[in-house]
């Protein structure tokens, strides 16, 4: 039955999935109340471990459920990545290099010039590194970059056909959920460029590539030596 209403209305259940999947992934904070429920946790008490050890489970309870429902499209993506890895990384690299640009350079007119108080979801990261840090390569640096390339880059792509309009609604909604519950003051909803300023070059490498694997790569390559950085030279 679910087939034939997949067949008969494709881009109908392009759209179902794709929101069923960008809530699932807003929503996935609350996977951390099993373990809290069963172990009988005090989250408001435990330590930053803790903390660390719940986050990373619900990562990769996310991980291994958008696995399992994009797990067709991911193979196909695959095969078309190691087909042309040269070519798909020379495009992401270039489009990552301009984001990287763009970030560094916003996140120093917001926080030096704007005098803003900073990133609050970097605080948070940053405490959570120090807290448990090969822990934290694993969720932040694989798991992590996996979930929000389904949640940003896949579901959008799924259902939006315009290089770019799909490549402004990553900027906007990757920057958004970087920044929601952490600005404190009017000044840091600016820190949505430079966050956002990365989603939209992932997007960009997306679409010119068709394989998430290259803004996939690039995601998690960026993440794991920002990980290191904060680890061993911060």
């Amino acid at each position: 039955m679910i087939d034939q209403i997949i067949e008969r209305y494709p881009k109908i259940w392009l759209l179902i999935r794709s929101v069923l999947v960008f809530i699932l992934f807003w929503t996935s904070a609350y996977l951390q109340y099993i373990p809290i429920r069963l172990f009988h946790i005090d989250y408001h008490s435990t330590s930053k471990v803790i903390q660390v050890f719940l986050s990373t489970y619900s990562s990769a309870v996310l991980f291994f459920i958008f696995l399992f429902v994009y797990w067709d499209d991911i193979k196909k993506e695959y095969k078309k990545f190691r087909k042309h890895l040269v070519e798909n990384m020379d495009i992401g690299i270039r489009y990552w290099f301009i984001g990287l640009i763009i970030m560094m350079v916003s996140n120093i007119v917001i926080t030096y010039f704007l005098k803003a108080g900073g990133a609050g979801n970097e605080k948070i990261v940053q405490d959570m590194l120090e807290a448990i840090p090969w822990l934290m390569i694993i969720d932040a640096g694989i798991l992590a970059p996996f979930n929000e390339e389904i949640a940003f880059r896949k579901t959008l792509k799924d259902i939006c056909t315009n290089k770019w309009v799909f490549a402004l609604l990553s900027f906007l909604l990757f920057g958004g959920a970087h920044v929601l519950g952490n600005a404190t003051q009017l000044v840091d909803w600016l820190y949505i460029i430079p966050y956002g300023a990365l989603g939209g070059a992932f997007a960009l490498a997306y679409y010119d590539t068709d394989t998430i694997f290259t803004s996939l790569s690039l995601h998690m390559f960026h993440n794991i030596v920002l990980v290191l950085l904060a680890v061993f030279v911060l």
